[in-house]
């Protein structure tokens, strides 16, 4: 998968979360370039973080990198209220408090390699799917509830 092949796809995950989005807040729109959320919605004043990661389902972990090239990043940049993690079969709609939460309770340490498609080191942590998404709501694509 290449860099613009990859970014397609996050895009297109983004406009489905932002779909589900505004059935209830229609005022809710897609930020571009902007590295503090991926959805802003107005009418609550809260933005959205959304990942898409499919090769969970063969990990059985879901990646929430923290730093990039030895820079702040992902979870330690946010300044979203509600992360959206899809894997290509479910959303799990998770506040961030509760991201945090999760990684202290359970005591996770991050983990630092070169991700496929990445130049530079990265530190994420790699959470069980199953133990994240306790933490939030999961919702399966064709179910349109949040």
């Amino acid at each position: 998968m290449n860099f613009r092949a990859d970014l397609e796809r996050g895009i297109a995950v983004e406009q489905k979360v932002l779909a589900i989005i505004r059935k209830k807040h229609p005022c809710a729109t897609l930020i571009e370039g902007f590295k503090g959320y991926d959805i802003w919605i107005p009418e609550i004043r809260q933005g959205i973080e959304v990942k898409y990661d499919p090769m969970s389902n063969e990990t059985g972990n879901i990646v929430v990198e923290i730093e990039m090239s030895g820079v702040p990043s992902a979870l330690f940049a946010t300044q979203a209220t509600w992360w959206v993690f899809y894997d290509g079969n479910v959303f799990a709609w998770i506040k961030l408090r509760n991201i945090f939460a999760c990684i202290i309770l359970n005591k996770l340490q991050y983990v630092e390699f070169v991700g496929a498609g990445d130049k530079n080191q990265k530190k994420a942590f790699l959470i069980p799917k199953e133990l994240l998404f306790k933490y939030g709501k999961v919702v399966k694509e064709n179910d349109e509830r949040k």
